[in-house]
């Protein structure tokens, strides 16, 4: 019997049989051969650790824009808090943890650089609009290696697919909306958790809010501190959802409604503060010239893939892959005038 198979039986000895097992997958959309060390899961998982766009997620803005100090959230770091989130969630009602990882670290790949605000952009300047749930899946199936796609899973890309919820809501939404594992849901739940809680951290550290703005009403309900918030979430996300069955997961009427709470707070006094949303005109003008001015010169930037599609679709996956970091220094080397040398 090989490792794998190995692996495979006991995943089917040991977990929940409400678990998504790692012999069940629908498989990939080109056939592989089964490895002899790794599960399926682990394979997609280890493939989106190892791709281009998890790297670049390192300088990509969470909350606030070009976050050049040392202890503000990006993209990356949120990515890494929901997969120990969902983790946690995953192991205490002995689901599928591999799968959990792997949609947890595939499902933000498609964010633009600027966060939502790069976002907003790029889905005004788009033909059809831009989401990045569904950016993130493009990465996976069309874009990384050289327009290859990573081959990954039904399950995962389910998940990947399904994980973003905006202000909408949580759980409570029609079938066709949720992710059709156990797993994903999961991933769905804990993207909220760890953003409601690591964009207050962030809030507080910006001094865009005092401690003492938050709701008195939150405090009494899930703690004063991170660790106490987060402790609560999860706590009740585990309990709701075995005293469901496990036939969804679940989080208690109480709770949701004060991490809607929460969110809404987070939306009025942080990503809608005058300071902090005075900067997005910023990035506006900058990804608005750079994608009009990768229009003009596609044969510089744009890549030849996916093939028979819009070239105005290909300039926005060059805008939407791009960090922070390279869209500032690239718009400065476009556009600002450069020094004429001393002779």
């Amino acid at each position: 019997m090989k490792i794998r198979e190995k692996l495979e039986a006991i995943e089917k000895e040991t977990l929940s049989e409400k678990a998504f097992l790692s012999s069940m997958s629908q498989g990939r959309a080109r056939p592989e051969k089964l490895h002899p060390l790794r599960t399926a899961f682990q394979r997609d998982r280890d493939r989106i650790i190892h791709c281009k766009s998890f790297r670049r997620l390192k300088h990509k803005t969470q909350v606030f824009l070009a976050p050049f100090g040392d202890h503000y959230r990006t993209r990356l770091t949120h990515t890494l808090e929901v997969s120990q989130i969902a983790r946690t969630i995953a192991k205490a009602l002995l689901l599928n943890e591999d799968l959990t990882e792997a949609i947890s670290l595939g499902h933000d790949l498609g964010h633009t650089p600027f966060g939502h605000a790069g976002e907003k952009i790029l889905n005004a300047l788009l033909p059809h609009g831009f989401a990045h749930a569904a950016q993130s899946l493009r990465v996976v199936d069309k874009l990384e290696y050289h327009g290859k796609g990573l081959n990954l899973t039904y399950e995962v890309r389910d998940g990947i697919a399904k994980h973003s919820k905006g202000r909408g809501k949580i759980l409570d939404v029609p079938k066709k909306e949720m992710p059709s594992t156990l797993e994903g849901q999961i991933v769905r739940v804990s993207d909220v958790i760890a953003y409601v809680n690591h964009d207050i951290d962030d809030g507080l550290r910006a001094g865009v809010i005092k401690r003492e703005d938050i709701p008195p009403n939150l405090i009494q309900m899930f703690g004063k501190w991170h660790a106490n918030r987060i402790d609560k979430m999860v706590e009740d996300v585990v309990h709701s959802s075995m005293k469901a069955g496990l036939e969804k997961i679940e989080m208690s009427e109480e709770i949701t409604g004060g991490v809607s709470e929460l969110r809404d707070f987070l939306y009025e006094r942080v990503y809608f503060n005058p300071d902090a949303r005075s900067e997005f005109r910023k990035p506006e003008k900058i990804l608005n010239d750079l994608y009009y001015y990768i229009l003009e010169h596609p044969d510089d930037y744009v890549k030849p893939y996916p093939e028979d599609e819009p070239l105005e679709i290909r300039a926005g996956d060059v805008v939407a892959g791009m960090t922070d970091l390279h869209a500032l220094r690239l718009y400065q080397e476009v556009f600002f005038p450069t020094t004429w040398p001393i002779l």
